[in-house]
């Protein structure tokens, strides 16, 4: 199913991108491709399989928006899947083809872009490209980077993150270097360099949505700064976002009936890339949690835009911002709206928050019901802002993190599963929340795995 769904996908992406370059041939060792020209590091940089339909589901699957009967979990084809549902200690991961494996091929060909950018002088016809491509290859290196760092990495600490092991961080494409892991301080800031560095470089409009612009550099550093609880970075970085790309969709000219009521490359999407959707999230198993369900009104109409009624007490999620069934894995205008307003709150500007918060809400109420929210205190504000965030961005890759650091902020959020009439729990700040790195890497590499 799941290579069903990318092979689907990128027909369908290559079809609706006319002119699109074609992709460097492929060889039978990897190693042996040295790439020279502009046209060649943007063909790397355009590799869908690779680059767009390749983020990691495992946050997804191991929180809880949602929910397997017990005929679906003893059905899943894979142990892997049940442990990561079950939040088991070790063996989470298939052999070689798991999320790890595709964060750091997408990350070798970033780097086989940048190793190779000085064979290109850069001169007054092609700097445009020139930077462009850079500023592509070092934000998709950035981006992998960070998502890889929400599954196998603790929520960021300034007290401990000199310490907290973080990533590989691999910034080249030397085989024969050894891999070390570095701290979770140094993963960030790496990040942090990639994007800062990419920003100025990439376009304010990209020549396509799956590829990276200023205002994807903006979001992304904002959502960054977000999962390391600097908000007034969150907030800086949001705005310039906004004051670039600020579309929203008003969910009244939706056909809230369709299968898929939101659009592939909606007005929304700041940059597009999917999740590939594990089979514990597939919406023909996966229930919607319904505590969740019910926090959306009767005027609010993604409980109608985002849900399926599976017509036996349950519901699916059709809200997906790729217009199938798989999870949307970019960023859109609505999470950075979220993230300026909560980082508005946290540093207690609270009419700056509630007009953002408002300002998103107002296009989710059925037309001439919203009443717009109204809090007494900055804390009040952050509590609405919490909660709408996570109503409007189920499935995206996102709530593991949240999970992660609002627990460091003392949340105290305690996740529970009963399966087969037993019950699981992971409490707050628990080591599983970084989850263990695949066995067959240790045995490769020797690294020191994630402590349980």
């Amino acid at each position: 199913m799941k290579k069903l769904i990318r092979y689907t996908m990128l027909l369908t992406l290559s079809l609706s991108m006319a002119g699109c370059k074609k992709y460097l041939d492929e060889k039978s060792d990897q190693k042996l491709v040295v790439p020279g020209t502009l046209a060649d590091f943007q063909s790397i940089l355009d590799n869908y399989s690779k680059n767009v339909f390749s983020d990691p589901g495992e946050g997804e699957v191991s929180s809880t928006d949602y929910y397997l009967t017990d005929a679906n979990y003893n059905a899943l084809s894979l142990d892997s899947y049940r442990r990561e549902y079950t939040w088991q200690k070790d063996y989470l991961f298939e052999t070689g083809s798991n999320s790890w494996y595709y964060g750091y091929t997408s990350i070798y060909s970033a780097n086989s872009v940048l190793d190779n950018m000085g064979k290109v002088e850069r001169n007054s016809v092609n700097q445009t490209d020139w930077d462009n491509i850079k500023g592509q290859a070092l934000y998709l290196r950035g981006k992998n980077f960070l998502n890889m760092a929400y599954l196998w990495t603790l929520a960021y600490d300034p007290s401990t993150a000199s310490q907290d092991m973080g990533l590989p961080l691999r910034l080249n494409t030397d085989f024969n270097q050894t891999s070390v892991r570095s701290s979770v301080q140094q993963t960030y800031d790496q990040i942090i360099s990639d994007l800062k560095s990419s920003v100025h470089l990439l376009p304010i409009v990209s020549l396509q949505v799956v590829r990276p612009s200023r205002p994807a550099a903006y979001a992304l550093l904002a959502r960054t700064y977000l999962s390391m609880r600097q908000y007034q970075e969150a907030g800086l970085y949001a705005d310039s976002c906004l004051q670039l790309f600020n579309t929203l969709i008003d969910y009244n000219t939706l056909t809230a009936s369709a299968t898929y009521p939101l659009k592939q490359f909606n007005a929304e999407t700041i940059i597009f890339s999917v999740i590939g959707t594990p089979s514990p999230i597939n919406p023909s198993r996966a229930k919607i949690d319904p505590d969740l369900y019910n926090l959306y009104t009767t005027n609010d109409l993604r409980k109608i835009v985002f849900f399926k009624n599976n017509n036996n007490g349950s519901y699916a999620f059709k809200g997906n911002y790729t217009g199938t069934l798989a999870p949307f894995g970019g960023i859109s205008t609505n999470e950075v709206y979220l993230i300026r307003a909560e980082a508005s709150a946290r540093q207690g500007k609270t009419t700056d928050a509630m007009n953002d918060l408002n300002t998103l809400l107002v296009n989710r109420w059925k037309a001439g019901t919203f009443v717009p929210l109204t809090a007494s205190s900055a804390s009040n504000a952050l509590s609405l802002i919490l909660l709408e965030r996570r109503k409007e961005l189920l499935l995206r890759g996102l709530r593991w993190m949240d999970l992660k650091r609002l627990n460091k902020d003392g949340a105290n959020i305690t996740l529970t599963r009963t399966v087969n009439g037993q019950v699981y729990t992971l409490p707050p700040n628990d080591l599983r929340y970084a989850l263990p790195i695949p066995e067959d890497v240790i045995a490769l590499s020797g690294i020191t795995q994630n402590l349980r």
